[in-house]
């Protein structure tokens, strides 16, 4: 029998908080108007808020473990852009040995790794990563015979290792910090029904005298706002795949 308890919000978990952050700001702005409504909404009852605010932001990004996958993260990159040279010099190999070896860069492994490393799919890149070495035993007398080292075959063994592992690592975080959430998503509804009811009274007070005011206290609205914010961020991050890409 499943007892987990279901989630009363229709947004992801990480979103929850910063969606409240905004209520939480614009409640302080009208905060007298709220006030004048009912005693109820008074600094005691926004402090709380903001209170599990602070709690559920904890929950869903803590910051010791988004610090370990921000650290990861920038490993396994150093590791790709370290195999640059390597990748280079492998392909300069193969095209040495084109008479002895029928396979193109890209059938080798060699181009969609540099894809990937380029753009930063370390999914892609350790996928890829696998076939290339693949093809280095393959025909490894070959590319030997025109000047390829042990220590350059280690240099793709080694990031493959090491990618492999801190994909492991980052799994094993993720993992922990789905089930804290799930563990705790009795604060995550709690959070959302102050906010819903924060909502419902600023949409009351402000529909007919302040339209805009009233949106602001519109939860649709608001996940767009945050969601809005989120994509800006992630198109900063395809402009810059997408200048490593013509780099290639």
């Amino acid at each position: 029998m499943n007892t987990e308890q279901m989630r009363n919000f229709n947004c992801k978990d990480e979103e929850l908080p910063v969606i409240c952050e905004y209520v939480a700001i614009t409640l302080g702005r009208d905060l007298s108007d709220f006030t004048a409504f009912s005693p109820k909404f008074n600094q005691i009852y926004l402090n709380s808020f903001k209170e599990k605010i602070v709690v559920v932001t904890g929950l869903v990004n803590p910051k010791t473990e988004t610090a370990k996958i921000k650290s990861i993260t920038a490993q396994m990159y150093a590791t790709a852009d370290g195999l640059t040279d390597s990748l280079n010099r492998l392909e300069a190999y193969l095209k040495l040995a084109k008479d002895q070896i029928p396979v193109s860069a890209n059938d080798f492994g060699i181009s969609p790794l540099r894809k990937d490393l380029n753009r930063k799919n370390m999914e892609g890149a350790l996928l890829n990563l696998h076939l290339v070495s693949s093809n280095i035993e393959k025909y490894r007398p070959q590319l030997e015979a025109e000047g390829m080292t042990d220590n350059l075959v280690a240099t793709f063994d080694n990031a493959t290792e090491s990618i492999a592992s801190d994909n492991r690592d980052q799994y094993e975080i993720l993992t922990q910090r789905i089930e804290l959430v799930r563990n705790n998503i009795s604060k995550l509804n709690d959070l959302y029904g102050q906010m819903a009811e924060i909502c419902e009274i600023g949409k009351t007070l402000f529909k007919k005298t302040a339209p805009e005011k009233a949106k602001e206290y519109t939860f649709t609205y608001l996940l767009k706002k945050v969601r809005h914010s989120t994509k800006g961020k992630s198109g900063e991050n395809e402009a810059k795949k997408a200048s490593a890409d013509k780099s290639e």
